[in-house]
């Protein structure tokens, strides 16, 4: 029988609802952004004299705008956290790690992910009592949530600071800032934006979902699903809230959990085309709509307030969010499967980032562009 949250929805929903939400972060933070311009502070002009004078009373200095000490590059970690809230103890596990890098000059982004079942080393991590060791990168934020003495009561936040530490270490990269994200609202979100335009890249045919949104029926004895599924179509789509997670969220398909990241990846750059495209800042209700739906589900794991953060990197346009698709393959023989690893192409690409020369290695290396 599916597992079911507190709340009666599949856990299957919650943690690929996390997943997709992960994406979100940089929009959210355009959205912001666009409204701080709008309804930041205005230059004034100095008091208008009534007598000539031949000393001028000083015009008074404008108030610095959010964020004009950023400056950059600019690392952030995005993390979508697989948690179930309703199970006492349970502890959280990184089932998506983006990484999205800003080159000096703030006017272009790199977005990329890493699998969650990448091996990498894992430090120790005193706060919880992990004493370190090699294995697979979605376990750094179990590992590091452990709250000793309060075995129930498992931190996400410590759980991030693990995984940070052990993403840098791997990546060779500086974190700024980050947010992990709990997200159980995604498909209403989609719909408060009016649905989103993607291109389909492939067939996509949906393992939970039928034709009309309804789940499908559990197989008999388990083991999969039966009954009419929903079909995504290669082509142009509009995709409403449970579309778009659903399609988000299949592996099953050709370039398996590879392919599902780069169309994790797609859904962020359509909806940040979306967001900036409709200029929701002249429209503050439509704001404050997109901000009531996502709620809660966003924690801010900040070194800059978001504000600053959101309002230095709003000179971006979406078609500069250059998406990268680091590939990998199995680590183990035959049935000993112990997880991935990014093979020397994908693996070289981020020495290359550390160095300011990703433009370089992706025209050396094209095949890491993700297409739209």
């Amino acid at each position: 029988m599916t597992q079911e949250t507190g709340t009666g929805r599949p856990r299957w929903v919650w943690v690929l609802a996390t997943l997709v939400g992960v994406v979100l972060v940089a929009v959210v933070a355009l959205v912001v952004t666009r409204q701080v311009r709008d309804d930041g502070p205005r230059r004034t002009a100095g008091p208008v004299a009534t007598t000539a004078s031949p000393t001028p009373s000083p015009t008074p200095s404008p108030t610095p705008p959010p964020g004009a000490a950023i400056t950059g590059p600019l690392n952030l970690l995005l993390v979508g956290v697989d948690t179930r809230v309703s199970v006492p103890g349970w502890e959280p596990h990184g089932d998506s790690v983006l990484v999205l890098h800003v080159p000096a000059g703030l006017d272009r982004a790199y977005l990329f992910s890493l699998p969650r079942d990448l091996v990498v080393d894992i430090p120790a991590f005193p706060k919880s009592g992990y004493k370190g060791g090699r294995t697979k990168l979605t376990h750094a934020m179990s590992y590091g949530s452990r709250v000793p003495g309060k075995p129930k009561n498992p931190s996400a936040a410590q759980g991030y600071e693990l995984l940070r530490s052990t993403v840098a270490g791997y990546t060779g990269l500086r974190f700024d800032a980050g947010a992990v994200i709990t997200f159980n609202g995604f498909d209403r979100l989609v719909d408060t934006l009016g649905g989103v335009d993607l291109y389909v890249d492939q067939r996509v045919p949906s393992l939970h979902r039928r034709p009309d949104g309804k789940y499908r029926d559990p197989a008999p004895g388990g083991g999969g699903y039966t009954g009419p599924q929903m079909v995504y179509e290669k082509g142009e789509r509009h995709l409403n809230g449970w579309q778009a997670l659903d399609y988000s969220r299949q592996r099953y398909i050709t370039g398996g959990d590879y392919a599902r990241q780069r169309h994790q990846q797609q859904l962020l750059r359509a909806l940040a085309a979306k967001i900036l495209g409709e200029n929701l800042a002249r429209e503050p209700d439509r704001v404050e709509q997109v901000v009531a739906a996502l709620g809660d589900t966003l924690v801010y794991a900040g070194g800059p307030r978001i504000v600053d953060l959101a309002y230095a990197l709003g000179g971006m346009s979406a078609d500069r969010i250059t998406l990268v698709g680091l590939p990998g393959d199995g680590v183990g023989k035959g049935s000993s499967y112990r997880g991935e690893q990014l093979t020397p192409v994908g693996k070289g690409f981020l020495p290359a980032l550390k160095a300011g020369k990703a433009e370089t290695y992706l025209d050396a290396h094209p095949e890491l562009r993700v297409k739209n």
